[in-house]
C-alpha cells in the first residue's frame, strides 16, 4: 500500500496497533502489498544444482552414513536458496538425491507424501512397492504413489543413485502427513525384468477389464525408457516427413498419464519428459507454479530469470513461479520435467504467458 494512503501515526493509531498485537491480529492494510501483489513475487529462487558436485557427495555420504531404520533413506534433498535452508526445491516440491550403496537394502515404510524416483544412470536396485518388485535401470521413471510401502535393494556390487520426488513441502504446510514403518527388509527380493503392475497394464491401447475402476494415481510402477525414447523418436520422425503438427518446431515432449484417467500420474505431481533436436532454442515462458528439470542427455543451456546456464547430464534446476524461463540444445538435448501442475490447475490458478504469444 502507498505510504500516503497510510493513517497519521498519532498515540491513538499505536495504541490500536498495540490493541491488534495483544489479540493476535493484523490489519491488511499494512501488508497487503506483500498478501497480494501485483504478480507472483516467489521466495523460492531459481537455482541449477551440478551432477558432477552433487554426485560425489552422495557416495561420501554412502561410506559414512548407513542405512536402516530411523533414518530410513540415504536421501539428500535440494534446498532452494531462497526459502531459509529447508531441504525444499520449492514450496510446494522436494527433490533429492538417493543412494544405495551394493548389496543394501532400504526398509519398507509408507507415507501419504506421494513419490517418484528418475534414474539418470545405473541398473541393479529394485523398489518393491506393495510387495511387487519393480525393477529400475536408467531413464525409468517410477512411481510410489501416497500409503503404498516401499523399500529398495540393490543385487549388485555397485551403488546406484537417483532422484527422488514428492510433495513433502505441500504436505508439511497443509497437514496432512501420515507415516507409518513397515517390514525391516522388503517383502519380495525377487528381480523380475517387468513388475506385475508393468504386466497388467503396459501393453498399448488396451486396458484390462479387471481394472475398469478408475485411480486416483497411476497403477504403473514404471515406465520404462525404452518406450519413452520411441515417443520422443516418433514425434520428431513425423515431423521431418512433413507433419509439423506432431511436435513444435523439433520439440518432441510426452506426459506420463494414469492410463485408468488419462490424467496425471498422481494427484499432485505431473511428470513430462523433452527432447530438443541440436540448434532448438524454445520460446521464452512464464507459468503459475513450480517445475524442477533433470538432464538426461547433452548439452544446452536453461535460461532462468535472464540468467543463462549451462547444463549438462545430471544437472537439476528449479523454476519458481512465473520466473520466465528458456531452453536451447547445443547438441540433441534430453529432459526430464516434474511440476505441480495438477494442484494449480485443480484450484485454477493456472496461468500461462508466452513472450511474444
Amino acid at each position: 500500500m502507498d505510504d500516503a494512503m497510510q493513517p497519521e501515526d498519532t498515540p491513538a493509531l499505536r495504541a490500536l496497533y498495540d490493541g491488534f498485537t495483544a489479540q493476535h491480529l493484523n490489519p491488511l492494510w499494512t501488508q497487503i502489498g506483500d498478501l497480494m501483489p501485483r504478480h507472483p513475487r516467489p521466495k523460492a529462487v531459481a537455482h541449477l544444482w551440478k551432477w558432477a558436485d552433487l554426485y560425489p557427495l552422495a557416495k561420501t555420504s554412502g561410506d559414512l552414513v548407513p542405512v536402516g531404520r530411523g533414518g530410513e533413506r540415504r536421501a539428500i534433498g535440494l534446498a532452494n536458496p531462497g526459502l531459509g535452508g529447508e531441504a525444499y526445491v520449492s514450496p510446494t516440491l522436494w527433490c533429492a538425491i538417493q543412494y544405495l550403496g551394493p548389496k543394501e537394502t532400504a526398509p519398507e515404510h509408507r507415507h501419504s507424501q506421494n513419490a517418484f524416483r528418475f534414474v539418470v544412470e545405473g541398473e541393479g536396485v529394485w523398489t518393491v512397492v506393495n510387495g511387487d518388485p519393480v525393477r529400475m535401470s536408467r531413464g525409468d521413471f517410477l512411481l510410489t504413489p501416497g500409503w503404498n510401502f516401499h523399500g529398495h535393494h540393490n543385487e549388485t556390487d555397485q551403488p546406484m543413485a537417483w532422484i527422488d520426488g514428492l510433495d513433502i513441502p505441500f504436505s508439511y504446510m497443509n497437514d496432512v502427513g501420515f507415516f507409518e514403518f513397515g517390514s525391516d527388509r522388503v517383502t519380495d527380493y525377487a528381480t523380475p525384468r517387468y513388475s506385475r503392475g508393468e504386466r497388467l497394464w503396459c501393453h498399448p491401447g488396451l486396458r484390462p477389464l479387471s481394472g475398469l475402476q478408475n485411480t486416483v494415481s497411476s497403477p504403473i510402477g514404471a515406465y520404462r525408457w525404452e518406450y519413452t525414447d520411441a515417443a520422443l523418436t516418433q514425434q520428431l520422425l513425423l515431423e521431418e516427413e512433413g507433419h509439423p503438427a506432431t511436435v513444435a518446431q523439433g520439440h518432441a515432449a510426452v506426459r506420463y498419464i494414469n492410463p485408468t484417467t488419462g490424467g496425471d500420474v498422481m494427484p499432485t505431481i505431473r511428470a513430462e519428459f523433452h527432447r530438443l533436436r541440436e540448434g532448438v532454442e524454445t520460446e521464452t515462458r512464464r507459468e503459475v507454479g513450480s517445475t524442477v528439470f533433470q538432464v538426461f542427455e547433452g548439452r544446452g543451456a536453461v535460461v532462468m530469470g535472464g540468467e543463462t546456464h549451462a547444463v549438462e547430464k545430471g544437472d537439476i534446476f528449479v523454476i519458481p513461479s512465473w520466473i520466465p524461463w528458456s531452453l536451447q540444445a547445443e547438441t540433441q538435448l534430453d529432459l526430464f520435467r516434474f511440476s505441480d501442475a495438477p494442484i494449480i490447475e485443480r484450484l485454477n490458478f493456472d496461468r500461462t504467458l508466452v513472450e511474444g504469444a
